[in-house]
């Protein structure tokens, strides 16, 4: 528990978000923190998030930490090219409405279309 906790706090979040992110979604606790945690911030970090726009992301949709990225995320974004996003799109899409991640596969396309 303790290390989970530190690292969300290395990644600027304060302490009442801490206990937030855990309350909202609590499998966090049960994830790998040196595979799956710091792989999602890697990923997130390689889109173009700085610190504070991953912090606000995962405190904001948390659930995100759960999301495979191969299967579900990365196609997502793959999606998100297709349809000419630019890559500074893609981070304010994901610093700002982090939980349209969280839609299926059919209501992403409808959304975009």
């Amino acid at each position: 528990l303790k290390p989970k906790v530190q690292w969300l706090k290395e990644l600027g979040v304060d302490d009442s978000q801490v206990t937030k992110t855990i309350t909202a979604f609590p499998q966090l606790m049960s994830y790998s923190l040196k595979g799956k945690l710091k792989n999602m911030v890697q990923w997130l970090k390689a889109l173009g998030l700085d610190d504070s726009q991953v912090a606000k992301t995962i405190t904001t949709f948390p659930n995100l930490l759960g999301y495979s990225l191969e299967d579900n995320l990365t196609p997502k974004v793959k999606t998100l090219r297709d349809y000419a996003f630019t890559d500074k799109q893609i981070v304010s899409v994901l610093s700002t409405s982090p939980g349209c991640l969280g839609l299926g596969s059919g209501r992403w396309a409808h959304r975009l279309s």
